[in-house]
């Protein structure tokens, strides 16, 4: 069974600035599990029969206006039959005034009713947006993940194959730390992966001889980075004669995380290979295929033509 991920009501508002109109006693315990929000015209109408009570409920211009045009015993009627639907919570936009029937019947029921300056539309995809990295399915890897030349790369591996010497080389060279040693994967859309560190690690690389080292301290704010997307996952392995190992570039690997498949690449580690450049390189190829051009298929298209194969 998936694990379900929440945030607490509370959070949510302290994190978009709401105004708290109507608090039930129980508001410091109410917990979001879901992304998706709704605009409830059509339940203030009157149709409840796909009603998601689990949805933040967002009153806009439109509803407001709808509920204004009522008469007086029609609109108190709409709106107790709303709120006895008990939606989770109820966030009016632009300032509206709230309807004194909307907060009496809020009150009795317990239901939170939150306020903010903010137009519908724009607080809607903000919200949205943060919930679904709030609320993103997750695993945790063992690895690091770098910020190179704009690219997040996941290095997996067995202990000890030299990720976080590695990382440390990039730090160096100018690039930047996300996590070390263990990696929370968040999937945020259905495209996109997101990494961040877990809190009681972040910042800290272990380097085997010397112990816990604190990269913001040693290098600088510039060294550091919260979360990025994972663009590539980079396998490092000890070197195995005999193996073969891709020279061309042309067989396309995936890794599959949280039902995304993620570009990926196995490199293998032995003395006098200079892994960050090695890296470095394997960023700056990722993006340059990702607009467009794919060297390893270029160089096998001249080598057809010339062995006269192309047809």
């Amino acid at each position: 069974m998936e694990e379900v991920f929440s945030i607490l009501l509370a959070e949510l508002a302290k994190e978009f600035s709401l105004e708290e109109i109507v608090i039930p006693e129980n508001y410091d315990k109410i917990l979001i599990t879901t992304p998706e929000i709704s605009r409830p015209g059509l339940a203030l109408a009157g149709f409840f029969e796909i009603f998601d009570a689990e949805r933040i409920q967002m009153i806009g211009n439109a509803e407001h206006r709808y509920l204004m045009n009522l008469s007086p015993e029609e609109r108190r009627h709409r709106i107790v039959d709303y709120i006895d639907a008990r939606p989770v919570a109820v966030v009016y936009t632009t300032n509206l005034p709230i309807f004194e029937e909307m907060a009496s019947e809020a009150t009795r029921v317990g239901v939170p009713i939150l306020r903010t300056a903010e137009k519908t539309s724009p607080i809607m995809a903000a919200m949205i947006a943060s919930l679904n990295t709030h609320l993103a399915p997750r695993i945790t890897r063992h690895g690091v993940l770098v910020e190179v030349y704009g690219e997040g790369l996941l290095l997996l591996g067995d202990s000890g194959v030299g990720k976080s010497e590695t990382a440390i080389e990039l730090i160096k060279r100018g690039h930047r730390l996300i996590a070390d040693d263990a990696v929370e994967i968040k999937r945020v859309s259905a495209r996109t992966l997101v990494g961040t560190a877990p809190e009681i690690i972040r910042h800290y690389v272990e380097l085997r001889g010397i112990g816990i080292v604190d990269v913001r301290r040693l290098f600088g704010m510039g060294a550091i980075k919260t979360t990025e997307r994972i663009d590539l996952i980079i396998n490092l392995e000890n070197w195995i004669q005999g193996k073969m190992y891709d020279r061309l570039g042309l067989d396309e690997q995936k890794t599959n995380i949280l039902g995304i498949d993620v570009p990926s690449i196995t490199i293998p580690v032995k003395p006098g290979r200079n892994l960050a450049i090695i890296l470095e390189i394997a960023a700056m190829n990722n993006r340059q295929k990702k607009m467009g051009y794919n060297t390893a298929e270029e160089f096998n298209k001249k080598l057809m033509g010339q062995m006269g194969l192309n047809d």
